[in-house]
């Protein structure tokens, strides 16, 4: 944290103190800011962190202090690991074991996995209200009043490695600015330290997988799914668990992912693997057609039914029902199929005869339905019932591993089909295959692996093969000859004449619009002659 002196003022922190001696009253926020204390704490976090000689422990200190300094009850880092596509909790304050171990998230999920997807600080000012947060250490307030959460992502080489979080106890707090600022700090500081961390948990973790290799320990892997990535065998862990038994089960992820290929893995291992596998696209059934292909319908029971119909549900009798894209399902039929999920009970449509059934639901959705029940367009006791054991399916993009493995798979399968004689893909357009996003997922892959063979005139795919949404400036020729300082010195010219002339010349505006300070505005101007008097005369053009 730097100071500088305006008078007898001190801007620290962001605020401006009236004594540099003491702790004073903040003109903005109304209450007690920190300056020379500020500095002596960061100070000593300095000396913790540069003559540390164990890593957890010295984080577990740092997260002590910087408690009794903020005031907090709980202080907690929470690190990403690369090889699971989690974040857990790895060092903290105040908090059990068993609550650590229980602080496990995914990309995304709760208020650690947003700050690390969106790589922005979160404020929750009464986690009490929040549907949000999800407490899933299951940590409480001593205090009567409400409790914040404050947290912040830990960035090293423009890759968020970690989050920085506190819970803290309050009387009606509105502005926790100075906290956030103060956590942006210290996690700068103990970055490196976090990223030190997380490397040798992940090497631990590769050296255990490695141990029950060798020890001979089975690891399953269903038949249907090709992929070797560690998120994908800990989903092989999940469907090898789950099997066996008759959870209904959720499949969560982007289209594209191969949630049918999941359900037919769990279907393959169970103990009905000999019975029925019943497929419905829930998003393709008209809605005045669905109660029918469900439940069956008895002949005459409405217009057109000259026969008998036999629902699904009753084909997958004894065996699995695969219900995809629920998140389309009227709620009407809902409630019907809630009916079946509790009871184990279906009707005809048009019949009162009450069929028993013996069949395992199996769902998938690449929707939000949490934000679906919020707006009222998913039943929230249904969401429940067939939420009971989900499972995550990575996109493509977070197993970047497998898609060496996974286009070999798609050359031979395609091969076969269209009577092809691809050999192989050079190692220029598997690049370009391993960089690009993915937003259609392997579907998208195959697709894209099909065009290219289509296109190869020589059994190879090429790098000019591929799509041009996948071509690179080396691919096509069109890369910048110029070097990045001077690509970057370029953007960095025309931000700040963009921001003068919306700011109609005035430095001062326009360092504040950029978010730096007026000296810097002042030393980039000069370095890139930049003429300001060429946009003052703008306001007067303007008015």
């Amino acid at each position: 944290m730097s100071t500088t002196r305006i008078g007898e003022d001190i801007i620290g922190t962001g605020f401006i103190l009236k004594n540099r001696r003491s702790f004073m009253l903040c003109d903005r926020i109304k209450r007690n800011c920190y300056v020379e204390t500020d500095l002596t704490f960061l100070v000593n976090i300095s000396n913790i962190i540069g003559h540390s000689q164990d890593i957890y422990q010295n984080l577990e200190v740092v997260l002590e202090d910087l408690c009794k300094f903020l005031d907090a009850q709980y202080s907690m880092i929470a690190i990403v690991d690369r090889n699971d596509d989690k974040i857990m909790i790895s060092a903290a304050y105040g908090l059990t074991k068993e609550e650590k171990n229980r602080g496990v998230y995914k990309i995304g999920e709760g208020i650690i996995g947003e700050v690390v997807q969106t790589e922005k600080a979160i404020i929750i000012n009464d986690i009490s209200k929040s549907k949000r947060f999800l407490n899933k250490t299951g940590v409480t307030s001593d205090s009567s009043g409400p409790m914040a959460f404050l947290c912040v992502p830990l960035v090293i080489r423009n890759e968020i490695t970690a989050t920085l979080s506190i819970h803290k106890a309050h009387n009606g707090m509105t502005d926790f600015s100075a906290e956030i600022k103060f956590l942006n700090i210290v996690g700068t500081l103990i970055a490196k330290n976090v990223s030190i961390r997380r490397k040798q948990i992940e090497e631990v973790d590769e050296l255990r997988k490695e141990n029950r290799l060798l020890r001979g320990e089975r690891i399953y892997k269903p038949d249907n799914i090709i992929g070797n990535s560690s998120s994908m065998n800990d989903l092989y862990r999940l469907i090898e668990k789950v099997a066996p038994t008759n959870s209904s089960i959720m499949i969560r992820g982007e289209s594209g992912v191969g949630k049918e290929l999941i359900a037919e893995a769990i279907h393959n291992a169970s103990g009905r693997s000999s019975k029925p596998f019943i497929k419905v696209n829930c998003s393709a059934l008209p809605e005045s057609l669905i109660e029918s292909e469900l439940f069956g319908h008895e002949k005459g029971s409405f217009t057109g039914a000259n026969l008998s119909h036999t629902g699904r549900f009753e084909m997958a009798n004894g065996g699995t029902i695969f219900l995809d894209e629920i998140g389309d399902i009227p709620i009407s039929i809902q409630v019907k199929l809630l009916r079946v999920l509790q009871q184990r009970q279906i009707e005809r449509v048009g019949g009162n005869k009450t069929i028993d059934i013996d069949v395992r639901i199996i769902t998938a959705t690449n929707r939000n339905l949490e934000e679906m029940i919020k707006q009222n367009l998913f039943r929230e006791d249904f969401y429940y019932r067939i939420n009971v054991f989900p499972i995550y399916v990575p996109a493509l993009r977070e197993r970047a591993a497998d898609i060496p493995i996974l286009t070999d798979h798609f050359i031979a399968k395609l091969n076969k089909i269209n009577g092809t004689n691809v050999k192989r893909i050079t190692g220029s357009a598997l690049d370009m295959l391993m960089m690009y996003s993915w937003p259609g997922n392997i579907r998208e892959l195959e697709n894209v692996i099909e065009r290219a063979m289509v296109l190869s005139t020589d059994c190879v795919i090429h790098s000019y093969n591929l799509p041009p949404t996948l071509q690179t400036g080396m691919s096509s020729n069109t890369i910048n000859k110029g070097t990045l300082k001077n690509a970057l010195e370029q953007v960095e010219k025309q931000m700040l004449i963009d921001s003068l002339i919306e700011m109609r010349g005035n430095i001062t505006k326009s360092a504040e619009q950029l978010g730096i300070t007026r000296r810097i505005m002042g030393l980039l101007i000069a370095r890139y002659k930049i003429q300001v008097k060429n946009y003052k005369h703008l306001s007067n053009e303007q008015n």
